[in-house]
């Protein structure tokens, strides 16, 4: 075992007391994360022996939980990811722009997220690209990249996006770079007007409140 300290090694030794602590706010998902991360090349998710036919050494490779959320089995994904969009970098700055939903509508996003997130994304997408295109702004069109985070430094329910955008626009379909500078940057303007119409239509939804763990309750369904 690594000499460092990982998330399996606290998973497996607060994790059930964890659970125990949190019962009626943990759903499915989260447990199966947890228990995964847990069980990662172990014993208990089986393995193989790789020997050495010219010294005769053995080592004995348990399985990995293979799961989207583990740090362990993600590590070469996450450094693939970061290294193709190192590529797709121009040679400008870059301004960094965080989305967060506020905690009643993150409440009904914790039973309903694929279709809250798909709302966020667009929003944040939105916002951004039309204050950019306002001449009293940018006047331009932008490129941007967003990252989803569902979760806070505290580890409570917390929605929001990291969106990074390029400080150079195109101003024509020419694609000549026009710089942004830090004054004509866009704002994080607020996309409420973009995401309650695009939840309202979104049909019959589970309402949640948030109570003082930071986890949401179910309160009522419309």
């Amino acid at each position: 075992m690594s000499a460092r300290m990982e998330v399996a090694d606290i998973f497996r030794r607060h994790g059930e007391a964890y659970r125990q602590a949190h019962d009626g706010h943990l759903g499915r998902v989260e447990r199966r994360t947890m228990s995964a991360i847990e069980l990662c090349r172990t014993a208990e998710l089986g393995g193989h022996v790789e020997g050495c036919r010219s010294c005769g050494a053995i080592r004995v490779a348990y399985n990995s939980c293979r799961n989207r959320h583990c740090p362990k089995c993600q590590g070469k994904a996450c450094r693939e990811w970061l290294a193709a969009r190192q590529d797709e970098l121009l040679p400008v700055a870059y301004f960094h722009v965080v989305f967060t939903l506020p905690a009643e509508i993150a409440a009904i996003a914790f039973q309903n997220k694929a279709a809250v997130y798909t709302i966020l994304f667009k929003a944040a997408a939105e916002t951004l690209r039309t204050i950019a295109a306002d001449p009293g702004h940018l006047g331009a069109g932008i490129g941007l990249t967003a990252v989803l985070h569902s979760w806070g430094q505290n580890l409570t329910y917390r929605p929001h996006l990291h969106c990074i955008c390029r400080a150079a626009a195109s101003p024509s379909m020419e694609g000549v770079g026009s710089p942004a500078g830090r004054g004509s940057s866009c704002p994080c303007a607020c996309c409420r007007a973009w995401v309650l119409p695009q939840i309202e239509q979104c049909g019959p939804i589970r309402a949640w409140i948030v109570d003082d763990t930071g986890f949401p309750k179910e309160a009522s369904t419309r």
